[in-house]
């Protein structure tokens, strides 16, 4: 009995100590709950500042800052837009080596910030137009990668149903590659001039690389441009080469943004994408406010020949190009600073690559594997707004009956 009641005691007061120490256990044992889940998940930055390389002005007193800020989701989406570039134009490099794509094919890679970072400053109502490098703008500006590869294939799921090839590529608010060398920049600049013109708002902007620089018909817009104060965006590629000619061998003046003349002008570190964005931004809002025009040079590199032609190591060294994807890559430099500002782990970067790479892989597939158009579409869709019924054929005598398929984009 004496035991029993010792026994009792002391499950009594046991009992009672462990009621009062009921809440500062359960505190105690929540915080190791949640000292476990958060050390073993590392918490993320949302947002991280990037100093870029100066901006040089070319009759401006203020331009750009050199400070820029980036959001997480917005540095993922930037990278995921330059990255499926790059295996998009690497897929379409292959394809050209198996003859699957024929004619031209003009390759982005290198070039990936120019295109991502310019189309994060555009808005809805502002149009580009560019030379025939132009699967990576085609893409940014709306056509799925399908439309794209497909295109590249000369198949009926391309954007321009397989008609167009690598130089002929449009969409909404893209008025396309172009095949004439220069002749892009007085047509972007009589969009931005339709613009200014309706009242929309909007700005064009209009590239065209180094090798085009000298051509005469870009100093005539540019003195329409400013005469008119044309909401237009001269943006000038220079890549290093026009073809197998090197800026130093074809230009007696290197510095491309100057030479509008009283069209003002920033040089860009054109494989930084965040400079590109903030220079692109820059732009908008000086055309909007009634300015007029300004050029854009983004200094940029093509790791390609000047076309799949063109091994691009007859007029420079391979060690050359190596250097700049070890030092300058737009796409390895800008994966190297989300991770380290912690906007992404390495992982998560790994795992965006191997979605884009099956993505890619996917359409890549579908691009081979699509049909052609038949003989009968050949002459559909030629005119917005067909006059005449019939369309020459080879001979005068051979007529080909003018159909409609599809709504003209940009009309």
């Amino acid at each position: 009995m004496a035991g029993n009641k010792t026994f009792g005691t002391w499950y009594q007061m046991s009992k009672d100590v462990a009621t009062r120490m009921a809440p500062d256990f359960m505190e105690m044992s929540m915080k190791a709950i949640s000292s476990f889940f958060t050390s073993s998940k590392k918490s993320y930055a949302t947002e991280a500042t990037f100093e870029t390389k100066p901006f040089r002005l070319h009759r401006l007193e203020m331009g750009p800052s050199n400070t820029v800020t980036v959001t997480r989701d917005d540095a993922l989406a930037l990278y995921e837009q330059m990255h499926t570039i790059r295996r998009m134009e690497t897929a379409a490099g292959n394809m050209y080596k198996e003859k699957i794509i024929r004619g031209f094919c003009h390759l982005y890679s290198g070039q990936e910030a120019c295109a991502v970072g310019i189309k994060a400053a555009l808005r809805p109502q502002d149009s580009v137009i560019t030379a025939y490098r132009a699967h990576g703008w085609t893409y940014v500006m709306g056509v799925p990668q399908l439309g794209v590869l497909s295109e590249l294939t000369g198949r009926q799921s391309g954007c321009a149903r397989g008609k167009g090839g690598s130089m002929h590529m449009y969409g909404k608010n893209f008025y396309g590659g172009n095949g004439i060398v220069g002749a892009q920049v007085p047509l972007g600049v009589g969009i931005a001039l339709a613009s200014k013109y309706s009242g929309s708002d909007g700005v064009c902007i209009a590239l065209y690389g180094d090798g085009a620089a000298n051509q005469g018909q870009v100093y005539e817009v540019y003195n329409m441009a400013k005469l008119w104060d044309v909401p237009c965006i001269f943006v000038c590629e220079n890549n290093g080469y026009g073809m197998g000619t090197s800026v130093e061998r074809a230009s007696a003046s290197t510095a491309y943004y100057t030479r509008g003349d009283y069209v003002p002008g920033i040089w860009v570190d054109g494989m930084d994408v965040l400079a590109v964005r903030e220079a692109a931004r820059y732009s908008v809002d000086y055309c909007t406010s009634g300015k007029g025009p300004i050029l854009l040079e983004m200094a940029t590199y093509r790791y390609s020949g000047h076309s799949m032609s063109d091994p691009g190591t007859s007029y420079r060294t391979r060690e050359e190009i190596q250097e700049v994807r070890q030092t300058r890559d737009p796409v390895t430099s800008f994966k190297e600073k989300i991770i380290a500002a912690e906007l992404a782990t390495a992982e998560e970067m790994k795992n965006l690559e191997n979605k884009i790479r099956a993505a890619v892989d996917e359409n890549v597939k579908k691009a081979k594997s699509d049909k052609e158009i038949g003989l009968e579409e050949l002459v559909t869709d030629i005119y917005a707004d067909s006059k005449e019924e019939y369309i020459r054929g080879i001979t005068p005598w051979d007529r080909l009956e003018h159909k409609t398929l599809g709504m003209a984009v940009n009309v």
